[in-house]
């Protein structure tokens, strides 16, 4: 059984939330603003399945791994981090930094709205800027993934994705026709259609 990790321990951890304590609390944080020095890597880990671990333990606190979310950043190298004002430091992210547990379908076809609810509460409209793309996993198995903020991505539950393709229909892009669906004034395509 896993132990709630409590970031007293460890100071980075403690830095880090005691760097956050006087921001206001409306909204996320404007990481995209800061411009902190690099202060190497931690032992945080965002597992596939979204899980955040620190030092081999789940984290079990939401209102720590919520507050951890809100300032990860994806660096122009790839790289994710999490940043304060006066530092970012380094984690490991598996597959997707979130991923998207809940959905809202309202309309159809090019008039069709998504929404989803992440892991750690973001509330995400798929538009242009929130984009669905779909990947093939090393078991062949589609994978949607969502785009959430400032380049981080949900990977959409394996329930989540059999919704999205009830949705899916064929359509022309490009001369050549392709299954996908519409959401938000946009066709995100799946897969190209095979000729018979």
């Amino acid at each position: 059984m896993g132990m709630s990790v409590d970031p007293a321990p460890d100071p980075t951890l403690s830095r880090l939330s005691a760097a956050l304590g006087d921001l206001p609390r409306r909204g996320l944080p404007p990481v995209e603003r800061w411009d902190p020095p690099y202060c190497g890597a931690i032992d945080i880990r965002i597992a596939a399945d979204g899980t955040w671990h620190h030092n081999g333990s789940p984290i079990r606190r939401d209102k720590l791994v919520k507050l951890f979310a809100s300032i990860l950043r994806r660096e122009p190298d790839g790289r994710t981090v999490l940043v304060t004002p006066v530092e970012s430091v380094g984690i490991t992210v598996e597959d997707a930094a979130f991923v998207a547990v809940e959905m809202a379908v309202d309309g159809t076809g090019a008039d069709r709205r998504l929404s989803f609810r992440t892991n750690v509460d973001d509330l995400v409209s798929v538009d242009a800027e929130h984009a669905l793309r779909f990947e093939e996993g090393p078991d062949g198995a589609l994978k949607p993934y969502l785009h959430v903020r400032r380049g981080l991505w949900a990977l959409v539950t394996r329930a989540l994705t059999y919704d999205l393709v009830d949705l899916a229909e064929e359509r022309l892009v490009d001369g050549r026709p392709w299954l996908g669906l519409w959401a938000g004034g946009t066709f995100h395509t799946i897969a190209p259609v095979a000729a018979a």
